[in-house]
């Protein structure tokens, strides 16, 4: 008998599958977040030189509670204003293998009402 992959293995493995696709250029860099227990993680990278350009989370935001839905909402909040100031509209979203729900569907609608276009 054999025994059922973890969460995270099965989740790496999606990861692994939509990394296949998705990359980020220069004209269109790639949304990429990290979702822990207690925060959430953003960041906008331009995969073909290999650079974070943008990066935000509950951490440098010092929220309260950086494992709740708003503190998603913030963090996309912020790193749409950040991306925008630096000149970056349209980027690739990459979810991580995470299920689109709950707090990773909070950071990408905020993002996207702040004007980022994905």
């Amino acid at each position: 008998m054999t025994s059922k992959p973890s969460k995270n293995v099965s989740r790496l493995r999606r990861h692994a599958r939509v990394r296949k696709k998705v990359s980020g250029t220069a004209e269109t860099p790639r949304l990429c977040l990290y979702r822990s227990n207690k925060n959430i993680e953003a960041q906008i990278i331009d995969d073909v030189k290999g650079v974070t350009l943008v990066a935000s989370s509950s951490m440098t935001l010092k929220l309260e509670n950086g494992s709740n839905v708003e503190a998603a909402a913030a963090v996309g909040k912020d790193i749409a204003e950040k991306a925008l100031a630096k000149k970056i509209k349209n980027v690739v979203f990459d979810r991580s293998g995470y299920i689109y729900h709950g707090r990773v569907k909070a950071l990408a609608e905020a993002a996207r009402e702040a004007g980022l276009k994905f």
